[in-house]
């Protein structure tokens, strides 16, 4: 018999009775019924109820150990009656009568219970993650992230991709967020970067002659933490692909997609390849968003021309100051009553908005002080344009174009959920094309790159030379499921001449440009392919399938909101001894300097 197991805790099933078997686990619950203890023996792959009675000599041993002790069992499987069978575990047919017993690993009183649903503190469950780790709804997530990612990983293989591994310890390169940097010893005053993504590297690759790469990227970027992001490392299925147009990679990716996420769906639908198309600007129009969640059954309107030279002031003269009118519709409302319209009101102007007007459409007339100062072919207008009936209600936004676009897009979730409107338990997905090269920087007036530096303008050359860069698209897209941007994306633009002129139009000079990216400059001008891909959020999938809102709880070991990780207490002080090494001197804040944390290294 094996020294710790001849069984998993998840293996016992009503044809091993009879056997004598050894198990090996932690101590889930323990049920002392008086004449019999029964103790739940848990691992990764299951529980198992193990009984002794009171007549055993380990009765004692077994009932004084703590939850969580580690112990190895000896026993006889035998089945359970039909009123004791429980039908919610795998092997809740049998139960093991213990023989013996061996104490592995003894247990502390614990600070957090592993068995049970009680809700614990983001601190406590991040500084006993070990513990955490151990409850059954946070092993489920970890163990379903690396299903995942082997399911991703064997999909890539049979699409031809080949996975290799790029640098961790880089040069620092503007991507868009903060570098970790990391200090050289044997170069002082120099600095390597973690990767923000192996951008530039899987670019060289395509110009190695390497047709198809992938790898399980790590990423690093120092960014405060949100809901959908982690604030230091994340992962990505991290892509490239050479002589390849935006619908091959389109068509090579969405399979791969889609195949994940109806695998791990449990049943619920999954848009199929291809995906529905979308043009950024569509997206700002119709959804408020370069994300939209397409579960959200509602549509932005422009009505800006039903209230230009109206009676209604406020958006009439906002208009002629270069303001445009968004509307919201608000499907089956208009019976509402007053005080959802003003709680309404008053969470507009908690977002910083004026307020939200509004039209209600009921009984065959128009309703509210919106449609009191307007006149009845412009009210017409406006339900036409919307396409709203009788008994629904309209929400306007009137503000400069950009804000307007992204306030609408608020509005529009707020109302959905107002409504409960949402199409839930389905996940659906689309591309956003056709991102706007370039864009103006509202506080100095420069025009800077939107989205990403690499990306080829649609025109290629000419464009740059003879177009208003404000109106240059890319052939840059982002994948969205339910609202979320899992990746960004873009045919790459690997031609120096179109490179250089690309970087002009956004303040660099050439030397700008062959100092930042020098080695895949470079590599470009010895023949390169042209190429393409993406890189979607291994975070982000697993949060979506998991059906869970913060990207923590799929995730191993995170740190908290303040990028602190608080069971390896990181980040920390060193030594002055590693600090010399370095050749660096440390100016701290005074508020650093007055609560120092203790030095993990000597």
């Amino acid at each position: 018999m094996h020294s710790y197991r001849t069984h998993t805790c998840g293996a016992l099933r009503r044809e091993h009775a009879g056997q004598d078997v050894r198990l090996a686990g932690w101590v889930h619950r323990k049920r002392d019924h008086g004449n019999l203890l029964f103790v739940d023996l848990r691992d990764m792959y299951g529980i198992t109820q193990c009984v002794v009675d009171v007549s055993s000599p380990i009765f004692k041993q077994l009932e004084g150990l703590r939850p969580e002790t580690v112990i190895s069992v000896i026993g006889k499987v035998v089945p359970r009656s039909a009123e004791t069978t429980n039908d919610k575990l795998p092997t809740g047919a049998v139960e093991l009568i213990v023989s013996a017993v061996a104490v592995l690993g003894d247990a502390a009183v614990l600070p957090m219970q592993v068995a049970g649903d009680q809700e614990y503190s983001e601190e406590m469950r991040l500084t006993y993650r070990f513990l955490d780790l151990r409850r059954e709804k946070v092993r489920e997530n970890m163990l379903l992230r690396s299903k995942v990612i082997a399911s991703i990983r064997r999909r890539m293989w049979d699409a031809g991709f080949v996975e290799f591994q790029t640098p961790i310890l880089t040069a620092s390169s503007p991507e868009g967020a903060r570098d970790f940097l990391v200090p050289s010893r044997l170069h002082p005053g120099k600095f390597y970067a973690l990767p923000q993504a192996p951008q530039q590297f899987k670019q060289l690759l395509m110009t190695s002659g390497f047709d198809r790469y992938f790898q399980i990227a790590a990423c690093f970027r120092d960014e405060d933490s949100r809901a959908d992001r982690s604030p230091g490392e994340f992962y990505q299925l991290d892509f490239e692909m050479a002589f390849v147009t935006q619908d091959d990679v389109f068509n090579t990716i969405a399979p791969v997609l889609s195949g994940v996420f109806k695998e791990f769906a449990k049943g619920r639908p999954v848009t199929e390849a291809p995906f529905p198309r979308i043009a950024y600007d569509d997206a700002m129009l119709k959804y408020g968003s370069d994300k939209p969640d397409l579960r959200n059954p509602l549509l932005i309107t422009d009505v800006t021309e039903a209230f230009r030279g109206s009676n209604f002031g406020l958006f009439a003269k906002n208009i002629e100051k270069g303001a445009i009118v968004r509307a919201i519709p608000g499907p089956k409302s208009a019976d509402q009553p007053r005080s959802w319209f003003d709680k309404l009101n008053e969470w507009a102007r908690g977002e910083g908005a004026g307020g939200l007007g509004y039209i209600q459409y009921k009984d065959g007339e128009a309703r509210g002080p919106i449609a009191k100062n307007l006149d009845a072919d412009r009210v017409a207008q406006i339900k036409a344009a919307t396409g709203v009936q009788d008994g629904d209600s309209v929400f306007f936004v009137c503000d400069a174009k950009n804000k307007a676009a992204k306030f609408a897009g608020s509005v529009r979730t707020k109302i959905c959920d107002e409504l409960n409107l949402l199409d839930k338990d389905q996940f659906k997905f689309c591309w956003i094309v056709d991102f706007p090269m370039y864009e103006r920087n509202e506080d100095t007036g420069q025009i800077e790159f939107s989205h990403n530096p690499f990306s080829m303008p649609q025109g290629e050359l000419d464009a740059l030379l003879n177009k208003d860069p404000l109106e240059i698209k890319a052939y840059q897209y982002d994948i969205v499921c339910n609202g979320v941007e899992l990746s960004s994306g873009a045919i790459r633009n690997h031609r120096p001449e179109i490179m250089y002129k690309a970087f002009e139009i956004a303040g660099y000079t050439k030397e700008d440009v062959e100092n930042r990216f020098g080695g895949m400059l470079n590599a470009f001008k010895y023949g390169a392919p042209p190429h393409g891909g993406s890189a979607p959020g291994i975070d982000r999938i697993v949060m979506l399938l998991a059906d869970e809102p913060n990207i923590r709880e799929v995730t191993l070991f995170p740190m908290n909101g303040k990028a602190e990780d608080l069971l390896m207490q990181a980040p920390n002080t060193v030594s002055a001894k590693q600090l010399r090494e370095l050749h660096i001197k440390l100016d701290l804040p005074k508020e650093a300097k007055e609560t120092p944390k203790p030095a993990t290294a000597g």
